[in-house]
């Protein structure tokens, strides 16, 4: 296990049930244009990579066959049972997993989703390539995450404010980032959707159990960004938005 990879699971373990009731995760505009974009049939078999406290998997679990939901923190996949229970998703079930590594066959599922959770993979290309071999030929990618900023200056500004929050934090990638490491993994992708979500800083902050002293320099970022800075972030005294994209995936393989 990489240091990297333990700080995500040391970081993800101790404040795991914060995010089974965030609303920020278990709502979410993106939540129901996933399900939208993927046009299921409902016989699929879907794997939610890095899947949190299982909000995403819930979503996708009343429409199809059945929902794999992997994490590395076993804390998280704790809460995933806890909500699978509570909605009784009895095809809902847990997998303590690297998505850069997972532990199933060639050709297992139709459909891989992930939300919220690519920002912390530090090699995305990896995990992608990892997707492509555990889909079907025809199957897809569903990701939502932040997504960074094209210009450099508000791009450093956002990454230095996720990380002072959560040193687990690896990058936002920006939207052409990410449909570069899809078509690399064989992937044909578009961004299928565009949004944008507050982040009150209480509770964002409160949420990662973030120290006082990397709250304190947050709000020191948010004083001394530049005037576009804190219009492309939104950022007020309350807090910042961030801006975020659904990017989808069909797998094609060659000579398919």
């Amino acid at each position: 296990m990489t240091d990297l990879k333990s700080s995500v699971q040391q970081q993800f373990d101790r404040v795991a049930a914060n995010y089974r009731t965030s609303a920020v995760h278990a709502l979410g505009v993106d939540l129901a244009q996933m399900v939208a974009l993927a046009d299921l049939r409902g016989d699929e078999q879907v794997l939610d990579a890095g899947c949190g406290a299982g909000h995403t998997a819930a979503a996708f679990a009343p429409h199809v066959a059945g929902v794999v939901a992997v994490d590395f923190t076993e804390g998280m996949l704790r809460q995933v049972e806890l909500l699978a229970a509570e909605r009784g998703l009895a095809n809902l079930t847990t997998q303590r997993a690297d998505v850069e590594q997972l532990p199933f066959g060639d050709a297992e599922f139709d459909l891989v989703v992930s939300r919220y959770s690519a920002h912390h993979w530090p090699h995305p290309a990896q995990a992608l390539s990892e997707f492509c071999r555990v889909l079907k030929p025809g199957g897809q990618v569903i990701l939502s995450d932040v997504v960074g900023f094209n210009d450099p200056t508000a791009d450093t500004y956002l990454n230095a404010i996720e990380l002072l929050r959560d040193p687990s934090h690896v990058r936002d990638y920006t939207e052409a980032e990410w449909l570069g490491f899809f078509a690399d993994a064989g992937f044909s992708a578009e961004i299928g959707f565009r949004f944008r979500i507050q982040l009150e800083f209480e509770n964002w902050t409160q949420r990662m159990a973030t120290s006082q002293v990397n709250c304190a320099a947050i709000r020191s970022l948010y004083a001394s960004a530049p005037a576009e800075v804190k219009a492309a972030m939104g950022i007020s005294e309350a807090g910042h938005e961030f801006a975020c994209g659904v990017i989808c995936g069909q797998f094609s393989p060659v000579g398919a």
